[in-house]
Order: structure tokens, then C-alpha cells, then sequence
């Protein structure tokens, strides 16, 4: 019988055909789990009342068309109150399945390589990593953002409780904290690559490595404990309810129960790799193994198995081989092995090994705390004296095995190389890229690999291998830049020509429109807030111009400037002429001409340090319907943004990067400018959600501005990766912006996004908006913060 304190074997579930790489605990039914597995089947398990208190198979799911990695469950709904399953495979693909059909519901394409974990969140988020190195947010079958920082394979996922948080695990090392889309913080501290992630809480979560290690870390980035116990890589984590135990599996062939922070019970299974474990609703614990059996273990004395299941399972364990090579039981020297007598002494701890010789073969056996006994593990074979394969030398390294595979018949034949020690599917799926083969080939060749390694299959590459999926490539993650600041006034001299001075000019003063100051809005009699600020559709422009003043600044810079630099009386007599016809409020004055709109564009160019009036001209220049059609149109209108985005780079002049946003935002006059905007829109607004790191109010109202605009233009499109964007800058941009105009824009640009769109309420829900801006709902000062604020959190309940 069981103690409360030690699990034993409840049952073994011998359900698939491969190795099985996922669990997970289903919602629905109650106990029931699922697993995914390497014979491209996911299969939901229902506990029965049969006397061998197992599983039975309830539901097969088969829709990846080679191996299936990795599984979660996304929360029920409305729509699918049982919850729906989501599993991620070698054919880089992920697949939503219910509970009521075989077949894939749908599949979210967009990984380049395995999708290899997977995370879900509340309202339908889905988190999703890849060998491809990136992680990917996806919600209603849309990929709403990209998560790109890391340099290898991205082998871990999660989502945070706390809204907007997510975590990445990789084979670079590192883990990365991510908020809206960007990369808040780097934890380093494991010397391998990170495979396993799990939450403890909104403020703690564990990670474990090939490094042996499992870390417990604050979300505030300070490891708070190392725990060491395994001897070989760690696959998998699961924590129990009480958010303090915690289990772990890994290729030392263990399940390790971890109790106040220390391993209180290790069981070792019959198979060389554990990928995987979950815990079940009653606190019993299921793992995944390489031999393709799923095995419950439980504490509950009424569930643990019969003496004869419990004995075949003991049995089943002590004919098993074990390879030194893994390095799982250190040196081993047959000479100095002390005979079957060693038995005789008890153990120290649960989970301690001791090696025996008997006769010429070496036994290893485990001390098991609740029996009061060592229990046999296996036959240790491969031994210093016993090598089962010599190294072979290939490219100047060593391997066990060297195939040559013949691909086509009278073709080239080609070299294999292996280590007993790598898995053999991901060394077939190196090959065959290596090899530009079909990834067809890919069972065939790693059932060759096995058939012919004698079965000494042992999971992935050992450390220092050179494979950037599992680790063994020293990668090291790129920095971040820190932000430019804001110091002195950038324009001199003696003009008192100043871009910007008047920053908000459509700021309202008293009841005016909250834009334009115009009309006779009044908000102060009323209790509850009336909506008039967003959705927005028109665009908010930067119309404030004193034209005399910039023609002046203009010519007194073009007389400091050196020989080779000055501009023509004849150009500036042209800019002068455009500037008054853009600004001129006269109907019967003639538009801007082609050549004036052409040597504007030169104009544009001349050094940064004295551009700023010209790009000010610019900035006025393309409200007109004749320049926005001009410099915005299908051939000009690439050049115009990427001059543009030159202009707003972090090491820019803060007025040549405010003045660019400004440009930007004043393109949305036209049709032109709106068209080209949007088809630009990823790399404009990725270029100008960075210069909300810069301390300018300035530009922080032309960013709001700018994504607002943007918000306007998808109020009644169907596109939720852009409006995932938009939500994303606003909320980043929401973190640093001190402004109260400024952040008055960007709650109206959340406002638009959101604005009858269910999905887009989701990821900002989903984001943690609703508590990033709950702050400004009592702003009265000026009171349209306040309002606006109020009327976004109530779109978001």
C-alpha cells in the first residue's frame, strides 16, 4: 500500500505507437487528459471503474501529417463549452480540435519550422513556439503578433495570469518576458538550452534545462533558487495546486516529486526519455515516455495498482539497459564495483543509485524510501568494458555511427552521422534539410537510425553538438539599445522659428471639440460620460503653420550653410511659392506644380542638422490633394516612407523625428497617402512604436496621433493582425508617455480598435489593457482623459 507521501504505479496505458511528446488535462470530461504523440495521433483518456482502475481511449484525433509535439487546452466558451485542443507538429502546423470529430476544426499555418509548445490564455489567446526561433499570439484562427528576439529554437511557452504577460523559453540559453508584443526582460542563468517552463504565480514561475537544473524565478527577473536532482536533461514541469510542489521528468528515464523545495521521491521508468507529465485534477500524475506508454502514478491508496501489475512494472524496470553514455551513472570502473553484498546497507535518500557487479555484469539498483528496499533499475551495459560501437571520425568529429544511405538508386550515396545519445527523428529531420530530401522520408529514416543503433535510443543531442534546436550551438542573445532622451532646445541661432511650439493646437480649451477646439461641447454637467470621441474614422492632422517664420529659419540656416550646400535663390523662391499655395486659404491661388513638388523632394534631403524647416513645408505640403498624390502615389510613395523612417531612427534629431511623425500623420489627408500608409503599415508603425522611448512630449503626441489614425482607417476593416499592432504600440507606447494629450489619443485609438469588434475586445483583454489604463479613469484634469478612459474599460467588460 501507498503512504501519503509516495506515489506508486496506478496504471500504464499502452495507447500509442510512438513516443508520447505532450499531456495535457482536459476540461472535459472530469479526470480525462489528452496526449499527443510521434505516430501523428492526439487521443483524450477518460478514467474507467474497471478493476484495473485505468483509461479507456474516448476520442483519436489525427490531422498533422508527420509527428505531433506538443498539446494544450484552450478554456471553454460560449461557443465550445467542452473547450477545444490545440496541438502542435512537425509539419510546422497547428491544429484546433473538439471533442467531436476526428478531423482538425481548423489549422493556423504560419510557423516555419515544428511547432514544438504551446500555451493557452484567457479569452481564446493561444501562445505558440517553434524551432523557427519565434513564438506567435493567436486568437479566432488569426496570428495576432510575431514574437521575434531569440536566436534558436524557441523550446517553451507560457502564458502569465497577469494579463499581457507571456514567457518564451530557448535553445539560446535565455528566457524572455513579453508585453504586447515586445520584449520587457531577459533572464539568464542556465548554461543550456531552456526546455520547460511552468507558472508558480502571477509574480513566479519555474524553468528546467539541458543543464540539469530547474530555476525558480521572479518575475521581476531575480532567481530565487537553483534545484538540482537529475542527472541528465529535464524535458518537463507541472506544479501542483498549492503552487509550491512540483514535478519534473527528463532523459535520466525519472519522474521526480519535489516537495518544499526538495526532490522527496524519484520513480524511474522503463524507457529512456520522459518528455513529458501533467498533473490530474485529483493530484494524481501522468507521464509521456519514449516507448510510447503513458504511466499514472498515484498516492491514493484505493488507486494504486494491483501487487501483480505493480510487480510486472517492477520487473519491467530491472530487464531494462542502461547506457553509461548518457552519463547518468558517472564513471564506471567494473574493477572497483563492490558485489551483491552493497544491497545489504540502506540508502541515504529515495532515488539514490548504487552499482553492483555480479559475475561479469554490472546491475544498477535505487533505493525506494516507501518500500524500505532497492529496487532493480536495469543491466548497465556499454560499460568502460563493454563498448558496444568504436567512434568514428566524420567532418573532424567523433560518432558512434557513421550510415552511408543510398537515396537514389546508381546516385551519390550519403553519409549519416550519429550519437547514441541524440534523437534519432531529429537527426533524420537535419538530414533530410541538409540533404534537401522530403520530409516524407522522415519515419523511414529515423526507423533506420533505430534498427540499426542495436536500440540504444537515447533522446537529443548531448550538449556542444552544434545543433541550434537543442542547444548545443553557443548562441548569445543581441541586447537592447537604450532609448535617446531629450535634452536641449536642437534649434539655435538667432530665428525664433520653433516646429512644435504650440504642440496640441486641436487640444480643447474649455467645451471645445476634443480635437479641433472647435463647437460647443460641454462634458460639465454630465455624470455618465457620452461617447464622442471614439470610433474615430477621419484622421487627426497637424494643420498649425506660420509660413513667414519658416521661410525665414529657411533662408538663415541656407546662409550659414557651406558652398556645396546652399540652396538656389530659385529653389527657395520655389519652396516659398508651394508653402503659400498649401497654406494659403485663397481658392483663386494657383495648386503647387510638378516642378515644385520635385524640388521639395530634393529639398528634403539636405543634411539633418538643417532640414527641419523643409521637412516642416513637407509636413504642410501633403494635405494638398496635388502633393499627396504626387509624393504618395504607387511609384514615389515607398521612397516618401523610407526617407520618412530614416528621419525617426533612434539616433536622429528629436525635431527631424517629430516632424516625420508629423508628415506621416498629415499623409492620412488624402487618398494617396491613406493607401500607402496602410500598405506600409508593419514596418511604420514597428519604426514608431520606438520613439516612445524618447522624452518629448512632442513627439509622443505625433505617435498617438499616428496610431490613431491608423486605428480610423481599420475601424470597419475585418484585418486583426493590423489592428493587433495598433493595440500593441498603444499599449507599449501607454508605459512610457507622460502627456496628457498624448495619452488621450492613444485611449482613442484603443477605443476605435476596439469599437464593435469582439475579437479585437479579446486581445485587449487578453493584453491586460484594462488594468494598464484603468489609472486614467479618474483623470479630470483635462476631464476627456477621464471620460474617454471610462468609456474604453467599459467596451472591455
Amino acid at each position: 500500500m501507498a503512504s501519503p507521501s509516495s506515489y506508486k504505479l496506478r496504471c500504464s496505458i499502452p495507447g500509442h505507437e510512438m513516443d508520447v511528446r505532450g499531456l495535457a488535462g482536459a476540461v472535459f470530461p472530469e479526470g480525462a487528459f489528452v496526449s499527443v504523440s510521434r505516430d501523428r495521433t492526439g487521443r483524450v483518456w477518460v478514467p474507467n471503474s474497471s478493476p484495473d482502475r485505468g483509461f479507456t481511449e474516448m476520442h483519436c484525433m489525427s490531422g498533422h501529417s508527420t509527428f505531433v509535439s506538443c498539446v494544450c487546452i484552450i478554456a471553454p466558451n460560449e461557443t465550445y463549452p467542452r473547450g477545444l485542443i490545440a496541438t502542435g507538429g512537425n509539419d510546422n502546423n497547428i491544429c484546433i480540435f473538439t471533442l467531436d470529430q476526428p478531423q482538425p476544426l481548423f489549422t493556423l499555418r504560419g510557423h516555419k519550422n515544428t511547432v514544438c509548445t504551446l500555451s493557452s490564455g484567457k479569452f481564446g489567446t493561444l501562445l505558440s513556439g517553434s524551432w523557427d526561433t519565434t513564438a506567435k499570439v493567436w486568437l479566432n484562427e488569426k496570428c495576432m503578433m510575431t514574437l521575434q528576439g531569440h536566436t534558436a529554437a524557441v523550446w517553451a511557452v507560457v502564458i502569465l495570469p497577469e494579463q499581457g504577460l507571456m514567457l518564451s523559453g530557448s535553445a539560446d540559453k535565455s528566457i524572455k518576458l513579453w508585453k504586447a508584443g515586445r520584449c520587457e526582460k531577459t533572464y539568464t542563468g542556465h548554461e543550456d538550452c531552456v526546455r520547460g517552463l511552468a507558472v508558480i504565480s502571477s509574480a513566479e514561475f519555474f524553468s528546467c534545462s539541458n543543464d540539469t537544473s530547474i530555476r525558480r524565478w521572479q518575475v521581476t527577473g531575480e532567481c530565487v533558487q537553483v534545484y538540482y536532482s537529475h542527472t541528465n536533461y529535464i524535458y518537463s514541469l507541472a506544479v501542483f495546486p498549492n503552487s509550491q510542489d512540483f514535478v519534473s521528468t527528463g532523459e535520466d528515464r525519472t519522474l521526480r516529486i519535489w516537495r518544499k523545495g526538495e526532490c522527496c521521491q524519484t520513480i524511474r521508468l522503463p524507457a529512456q526519455s520522459v518528455w513529458c507529465c501533467c498533473i490530474l485534477p485529483n493530484g494524481d500524475i501522468a507521464v509521456g515516455a519514449s516507448d510510447g506508454i503513458i504511466r499514472v502514478f498515484t498516492e491514493a491508496e484505493d488507486r494504486v495498482a494491483s501487487a501483480e501489475d505493480l510487480q510486472a512494472f517492477e520487473d519491467e524496470l530491472s530487464k531494462t539497459t542502461i547506457d553509461p553514455k548518457t552519463g547518468d551513472l558517472g564513471d564506471i570502473k567494473m574493477e572497483d564495483l563492490p558485489g551483491r553484498e552493497h544491497l545489504n546497507e540502506p540508502g541515504n535518500r529515495d532515488g539514490q543509485t548504487r552499482l553492483i557487479k555480479d559475475g561479469q555484469k554490472v546491475e544498477a539498483y535505487q533505493w525506494s524510501v516507501s518500500d524500505g528496499r532497492w529496487l532493480k533499475i536495469g543491466d548497465v551495459v556499454g560499460g568502460s568494458n563493454q563498448q558496444t560501437s568504436k567512434s568514428v571520425m566524420f567532418e573532424g568529429k567523433e560518432y558512434d555511427y557513421v550510415f552511408t544511405i543510398d537515396v537514389n538508386e546508381g546516385g551519390p550515396s550519403l553519409k549519416l552521422p550519429y550519437n547514441v545519445a541524440e534523437d534519432p527523428w531529429l537527426t533524420a529531420h537535419n538530414f533530410l534539410q541538409k540533404n534537401d530530401l522530403s520530409p516524407m522520408f522522415l519515419d523511414q529514416v529515423a526507423n533506420f537510425i533505430i534498427e540499426n543503433t542495436k536500440g540504444h535510443v537515447v533522446g537529443p543531442a548531448q550538449p556542444g553538438g552544434g545543433d541550434p534546436f537543442t542547444g548545443g550551438a553557443r548562441y548569445i542573445p543581441g541586447s537592447s539599445d537604450d532609448g535617446q532622451g531629450f535634452g536641449a532646445d536642437p534649434f539655435t541661432g538667432a530665428g525664433r522659428y520653433i516646429p512644435g511650439s504650440n504642440p496640441n493646437p486641436g487640444a480643447p480649451g474649455g467645451g471645445a471639440d476634443p480635437f479641433t477646439g472647435k463647437g460647443a461641447y460641454s462634458s460639465a454637467a454630465q455624470k455618465t460620460p457620452t461617447n464622442i470621441y471614439f470610433p474615430k474614422s477621419d484622421g487627426v492632422t497637424f494643420e498649425q503653420a506660420n509660413a513667414s517664420q519658416i521661410i525665414a529659419k529657411l533662408k538663415e540656416l541656407n546662409a550659414e550653410a557651406p558652398q556645396e550646400q546652399k540652396l538656389s535663390e530659385d529653389v527657395l523662391e520655389s519652396l516659398e511659392t508651394l508653402l503659400s499655395s498649401v497654406c494659403g486659404s485663397n481658392l483663386s491661388d494657383p495648386p503647387p506644380t510638378i516642378q515644385q513638388i520635385n524640388v521639395l523632394w530634393k529639398a528634403s534631403h539636405w543634411p539633418e542638422d538643417i532640414v527641419f524647416p523643409v521637412l516642416d513645408i513637407l509636413r504642410l505640403a501633403v494635405r494638398h490633394p496635388q502633393v499627396n498624390e504626387s509624393l504618395c502615389g504607387e511609384a514615389e510613395g515607398v521612397q516618401l516612407c523610407n526617407h520618412l523612417l530614416k528621419l525617426m531612427r533612434s539616433e536622429s534629431r528629436p525635431a527631424n523625428q517629430m516632424l516625420a511623425l508629423r508628415t506621416l500623420c498629415n499623409c492620412f489627408s488624402g487618398r494617396h497617402g491613406r493607401a500607402l500608409l496602410m500598405a506600409q503599415r508593419e514596418t511604420v508603425l514597428s519604426h514608431a512604436a520606438h520613439l516612445a522611448a524618447v522624452r518629448n512630449k512632442n513627439i509622443h503626441i505625433a505617435l498617438a496621433t499616428l496610431v490613431l489614425n491608423y486605428a480610423g482607417c481599420l475601424h470597419s476593416q475585418p484585418d486583426l493582425e493590423a489592428k493587433a499592432q495598433c493595440l500593441s504600440v498603444a499599449s507599449r507606447a501607454l508605459e512610457t508617455v507622460q502627456d496628457k494629450e498624448a495619452i488621450f489619443r492613444l485611449l482613442v485609438a484603443l477605443g476605435t480598435t476596439v469599437a464593435s469588434d469582439e475579437t479585437a475586445r479579446d486581445l485587449a483583454r487578453s493584453l491586460g489593457v484594462s488594468s494598464q489604463i484603468s489609472k486614467y479613469s479618474s483623470v479630470s484634469d483635462p476631464s476627456k482623459v477621464g471620460e474617454c478612459c471610462q468609456l474604453v474599460l467599459k467596451e472591455l467588460l
